[in-house]
């Protein structure tokens, strides 16, 4: 119970509102609030551009995988391709040598005759080894022409067969998958009907299929 005679502490009465006064107010947060959304928008935008930029790079990165495995691919399978021209060049020889022997000679001579046999042998051996690394030789009399293919080096007339078929093949040519490493030297003929329209994106691809159909007609393996 309080003491009617005492004497009230200033204090406490400047503690205590004035009557009819308005309590002080807690500083409002909203200046807060808007602030920190905009670092966070700063955050998020800056978030944004880094995963824009990662996943970019992360792109580039599988291209280049890409692009050195199919580089990688390309040189592994076209690597022997100099040293298959060289080889080329061996067998080119072999058939000449073959081709120079007048006809009925080696049947007279018993020693000329095991020489061209031996020669074609080795031809043979060497033509091999190339199919079986993937070189193709295409041999294509009888065919259309195709400028992807074949190099033209004579026109004949002959109104018999359609225009640029291969009348005569001066030199085979080679192929690896799709890529020529020399093409077959050919005569054409001309003044024929128009023929039909050569494929150009499968050229190798048929070739090696022709050359396999008319490996019967190419002279040097009837030797």
């Amino acid at each position: 119970m309080s003491d009617p005679n005492s004497t009230p502490d200033p204090s406490d009465a400047a503690s205590q509102p004035a009557h009819g006064a308005t309590p002080p107010q807690p500083e409002s947060s909203e200046p807060a609030a808007e602030q920190l959304k905009a670092i966070i928008g700063v955050l998020q935008t800056d978030l944004d551009k880094s995963k824009a930029e990662t996943l970019r790079l992360v792109a580039d990165m599988d291209n280049l995988r890409k692009r050195t495995e199919r580089e990688k691919q390309e040189m592994s399978r076209f690597a022997i391709s100099k040293f298959a021209v060289d080889i080329i060049g061996v067998t080119d020889n072999f058939e000449r040598a073959m081709q120079a022997v007048p006809p009925g000679a080696a049947e007279a001579d018993p020693a000329l005759q095991s020489l061209v046999e031996g020669v074609g042998m080795i031809d043979g051996q060497l033509k091999g080894v190339l199919d079986r690394h993937g070189v193709k030789r295409i041999w294509p009399e009888g065919e259309i022409f195709n400028p992807h293919l074949h190099q033209p080096m004579q026109q004949v007339d002959n109104p018999d067969v359609p225009n640029g078929t291969i009348l005569h093949v001066f030199q085979a040519g080679y192929v690896i998958e799709e890529r020529v490493i020399r093409p077959a030297m050919v005569a054409t003929a001309r003044g024929g009907p128009k023929p039909g329209k050569v494929d150009a994106g499968n050229g190798a691809e048929s070739a090696a299929q022709a050359a396999q159909q008319r490996a019967a007609d190419d002279p040097s393996n009837s030797e």
